[in-house]
């Protein structure tokens, strides 16, 4: 059961430890009812959570002076996929999208997610059956269906066609 990456740690925040964190969730109020967090694996209990232009200010327990901070900078927040928030139907964490196969509606194999860049739309990055690098806004109109158990996701072929960009 893989952690879920909730934040990224932008650098020290004063002299008593306080971290700035960019938020990586959907929901930056999620920082606020945080009990704890993994940082490469170790559990640091949250002291204090505070959300200011769209950035996240912690105090983590064990954290104390600016030094400790500095050593975190570029690290990832993480949460156990039991404290993470429970997602409305239809919305998907990234970690289990990627790996998943996409096929198009008429049953074609395209390849395999290999990257989602969390964007205003999500942008889904496929390496194609034929090691071609394909890119594509994630949108509503043209998803057929997703299953994450079976890591199979099935998109409208006419519409991946109208919205998918190629690398040379």
């Amino acid at each position: 059961m893989e952690n879920l990456k909730i934040g990224l740690i932008v650098k020290p925040q004063g002299i008593r430890g306080e971290l700035k964190v960019q938020p990586l969730t959907d929901d930056i109020n999620r920082f606020k009812k945080l009990k704890e967090v993994l940082i490469d694996e170790k559990t640091y209990y949250v002291h204090t959570a505070k959300i200011a232009d769209g950035v996240v200010f912690l105090a983590l327990d064990g954290i104390s002076d600016r030094d400790t901070a500095e050593s975190l900078r570029n690290k990832f927040l993480c949460v156990t996929r039991e404290n993470a928030i429970p997602l409305e139907e239809g919305r998907y964490f990234i970690v289990d999208i990627i790996g998943c196969k996409l096929f198009t509606d008429n049953g074609s194999s395209v390849g395999e997610v290999i990257e989602v860049t969390s964007a205003r739309t999500d942008i889904f990055t496929v390496r194609c059956n034929d090691g071609v690098i394909m890119r594509f806004p994630f949108l509503k109109d043209m998803i057929v269906n997703v299953d994450i158990n079976a890591k199979k996701i099935i998109v409208k072929a006419k519409r991946l066609s109208e919205v998918s960009c190629y690398e040379n």
